[in-house]
């Protein structure tokens, strides 16, 4: 079993509003220093798979299907062994 760790975002060029507004809100709270925030998600596969490029490929698949719109969001992904 191996689990894929997924970290979707949007694109450079897509503006972020939840991320906007979370760095004024920040800004509201004295934290000036803080020039850009980006908002994504975080998604956890355990994967049943016969080897780590296996379920990469699977977790990868899962994303340009489903989890992520690759027309404004960019994924990474990290596998590691899971028991």
């Amino acid at each position: 079993m191996f689990k894929a760790e997924i970290n979707v975002t949007l694109r450079k060029s897509i503006l972020d509003p939840k991320g906007k507004a979370a760095r004024e809100a920040l800004h509201q709270l004295g934290y000036n220093g803080i020039n850009d925030v980006r908002i994504g998600k975080y998604i956890e596969l355990f994967i049943e798979a016969p080897s780590k490029e296996e379920a990469e490929s699977i977790a990868r698949v899962s994303c340009e299907k489903l989890l992520a719109n690759e027309v404004m969001e960019d994924f990474t992904i990290s596998i590691t062994k899971s028991n």
